[in-house]
């Protein structure tokens, strides 16, 4: 079988990410949330959430700092990925993420978690 419609492997790698992923539109609503988001943020509404405001679940600092960013995206379409935070306690940083259509036109946006710590885990174990 081959597949034409690309949307099924980029929805599979999002979905089989271990981070969480969080999609949101430029009026910031939630279209998307991965396995992994959804489970993270259950006690915050999980699934629930999606259709919502991400601006609901921030402080205004927050949504201060993501509205700058959402503005700094719009600027130009090179401007892409903002550094938002380093989590000690899961030693990862967190970016802001552009999302744009193929015609470098600003659609959304989301958070990007990169774990900084080594993989404990053995190398193709059980294959």
């Amino acid at each position: 079988m081959i597949f034409t419609d690309i949307s099924v492997f980029f929805k599979s790698i999002i979905d089989s990410d271990i981070a969480p992923v969080v999609v949101c539109d430029t009026s910031h609503k939630i279209i998307y949330m991965n396995p992994t988001a959804i489970s993270r943020y259950e006690k915050r509404g999980g699934a629930a959430l999606i259709g919502k405001s991400l601006l609901d679940c921030h402080s205004s600092d927050s949504n201060n700092k993501i509205k700058a960013v959402l503005e700094w995206f719009g600027k130009s379409a090179e401007n892409n990925r903002m550094f938002t935070f380093h989590n000690a306690k899961e030693n990862k940083d967190v970016y802001m993420t552009a999302l744009r259509d193929e015609n470098s036109k600003l659609i959304g946006y989301y958070e990007k978690h990169e774990y900084r710590s080594s993989e404990t885990v053995t190398p193709y174990v059980n294959i």
